[in-house]
């Protein structure tokens, strides 16, 4: 005889013996961990404290990790009268190079918690943005993450107050919305510790234009040199743009034709796009990274920092911590059944160090 899986939203049962394909149920959960079913019922439901010890609850879930139960979603959303499915809406999953990371952030933590992801990408038009959500709110969706692509301050689509909702990568225009961004002003000042830890003094910003990540990593990077009694001229901070057009540019207008001891020895890129344009330029003109110069990207980007010559020291963009972060905060206000606070949580930006630093010349 075998196990099959029923609807429990009454008297919680949650199977009833038959012949089936043998998945494992919460009856044989108990039966591994030595408890009453319903013991198991509150583990997996969300009230256990206060019901039972912790050392009980541990032995219930190793119960389950070894015979890989997981809960009936379904049963369990028509017992709670939800769907056990988020929304996520964003700008342009289709063309950013960092959204499979803040996608699967957020798929493998809504899944982990027994929740799918119904995925919109809306273009950037604010007007499929209010349909999307709205056919998210008519699908009875238990709560929606809206992620933009680049750091930004957004319009709020509308009926996202509708329900529980939190912002990826982004800020409300209005501040009425809990937020998870990246701490990017501490990202500059990791930036720029690393390159005065090298030893260099003579240190550039290239790349970026007025839009907050760039300000942001900016003011980082400032902030940690004037820790240190480092000046940067002000003809040394080369805005320009976020491309590797940005990046050769930039770099020409510092480093042509000067001599060494009077130009950068080091130089935070806005991003790694721009990042490549400096080493093409570095390039052209005969300058080595890193015995002649050191450079350091931002945002780590895949399949291409590690594949610049020489590989690209960056600062990460924490995408998929992100995506993990804000699908954790949303599940846990529609768990608690409350509307989070309006706050802005700030993600570390790790650097990932590769060749493109190295100690600051003698000249």
């Amino acid at each position: 005889m075998g196990w099959v899986r029923a609807a429990d939203g009454v008297g919680g049962a949650e199977e009833s013996r038959n012949t089936g394909t043998g998945r494992p149920t919460s009856r044989d959960v108990a039966r591994i961990a030595g408890v009453s079913h319903t013991a198991v019922s509150f583990v997996f439901n969300g009230r256990a404290e206060g019901n039972l010890s912790p050392a009980t609850q541990e032995r219930i879930r190793q119960a389950a990790a070894q015979l890989g139960y997981r809960p009936d979603p379904v049963a369990r959303g028509l017992r709670r009268r939800r769907t056990a499915v988020i929304g996520l809406v964003t700008d342009e999953i289709a063309s950013s190079p960092f959204a499979g990371r803040l996608l699967r952030g957020a798929m493998e933590t809504a899944w982990d918690r027994d929740h799918l992801v119904l995925t919109v990408d809306s273009g950037g038009d604010p007007a499929k943005e209010d349909a999307a959500v709205a056919e998210l709110l008519n699908r009875r969706v238990d709560g929606i993450i809206y992620a933009a692509m680049s750091l930004r301050r957004v319009r709020v689509p509308e009926g996202l107050h509708r329900t529980h909702s939190v912002l990826a990568n982004c800020l409300p225009e209005d501040d009425s919305l809990p937020a998870v961004v990246p701490a990017e002003r501490a990202g500059g000042r990791t930036a720029a510790r690393l390159l005065l830890g090298a030893g260099h003094r003579r240190l550039a910003v290239i790349g970026g234009l007025d839009d907050i990540a760039s300000v942001e990593r900016t003011r980082g990077f400032r902030d940690a040199l004037r820790a240190e009694g480092v000046t940067v001229p002000a003809e040394w901070i080369v805005r320009g743009g976020g491309e590797i057009s940005a990046g050769y540019a930039g770099a020409l207008r510092l480093l042509d034709g000067v001599e060494p001891g009077r130009r950068p020895t080091g130089v935070l890129c806005y991003n790694d796009r721009v990042a490549a344009g400096v080493l093409h330029a570095a390039t052209r003109l005969g300058i080595d990274v890193p015995a002649d110069l050191s450079v350091v990207g931002y945002d780590d980007q895949e399949h291409m920092a590690a594949f610049l010559t020489p590989p690209l020291t960056s600062v990460a963009l924490p995408h998929r911590a992100m995506g993990e972060a804000a699908t954790r905060l949303l599940l846990d206000a529609i768990e608690a059944d409350r509307t989070p606070p309006a706050t802005v949580r700030r993600l570390a930006c790790p650097v990932v160090s590769r060749a493109s630093v190295g100690p600051a010349p003698t000249r």
